[in-house]
């Protein structure tokens, strides 16, 4: 069974999971060349955490962490890149360096997002989320999650395509606008989003939604984040985002 791992390298103080926090470029530079090494297919460059309760940092800040980042990867390794955020000015910065895929949590909010994806040719990651443009996160109420969330990708598709935009990848949004029992429904029918044929890419890697029913931390739960990955896989995901590379690598193919 075929996947691509991205990895995530966080160039934040402050993101969920301490381990993935990158701040200077010679911790960048390890991380990544790390995850190369233990077969990653792309890095995934965020600059602003989303976890719950966070201040978010203003665009300028974005960027001073964000594009350094960037250009310094670019520079020695030749890895596809990934920008992680929602706002349509620092993705085109980071287009403008090198990198081919947006990865936005808001699902376009930023009226300009589509326009700056559509400019560069890049490849979008449409995650479904409910908030507002500024990345601040709503608790969805639903009556059918599932084909609420349908509905939401086919809008979302529709609107994305008229800009001709022809490379996306879709994201359940594991984590965002959703109960933990929520995201187990997500995941136990991830299989039905193949109706858009289009990849579907998950970003599970040491959630909540596995360490908070287990009593957990983060740092502590490496071997069932890895098995919910797979479970993902067998329904369907293509791609992977994660923190550990080698590791689920290694259980993939084991």
């Amino acid at each position: 069974m075929s996947y691509k791992i991205m990895g995530i390298i966080n160039v934040t103080p402050d993101s969920f999971y301490a381990a993935s926090r990158f701040t200077d470029e010679k911790s960048i530079l390890a991380q990544a060349e790390k995850m190369i090494i233990e077969g990653a297919d792309i890095l995934d460059i965020g600059g602003v955490s989303t976890k719950p309760s966070c201040a978010y940092v203003d665009e300028q800040e974005e960027l001073r962490r964000v594009i350094p980042a960037i250009k310094a990867i670019k520079k020695r390794y030749n890895i596809k890149l990934s920008v992680d955020t929602f706002r349509s000015n620092v993705a085109n910065a980071a287009c403008n360096e090198g990198c081919t895929i947006v990865n936005d949590i808001t699902g376009g909010l930023d009226e300009n997002m589509f326009k700056v994806v559509s400019l560069h040719k890049s490849t979008y990651v449409l995650m479904h989320f409910i908030g507002d443009k500024n990345g601040v996160m709503q608790l969805g109420h639903y009556s059918d999650i599932i084909g609420e969330m349908i509905d939401y990708f086919d809008e979302k598709i529709k609107i994305i395509t008229d800009y001709g935009i022809k490379d996306i990848i879709i994201d359940p949004g594991f984590g965002f606008s959703k109960s933990i029992s929520d995201n187990y429904n997500v995941l136990e029918n991830l299989s039905r989003f193949k109706l858009f044929s289009l990849p579907i890419l998950v970003g599970i890697s040491r959630k909540s939604m596995i360490y908070k029913p287990l009593n957990s931390r983060p740092e502590d739960i490496l071997a069932e984040s890895s098995a919910i990955n797979k479970i993902a896989l067998d329904n369907g995901a293509e791609i992977f985002r994660v923190h550990d590379v080698g590791a689920l690598k290694r259980f993939f193919d084991k």
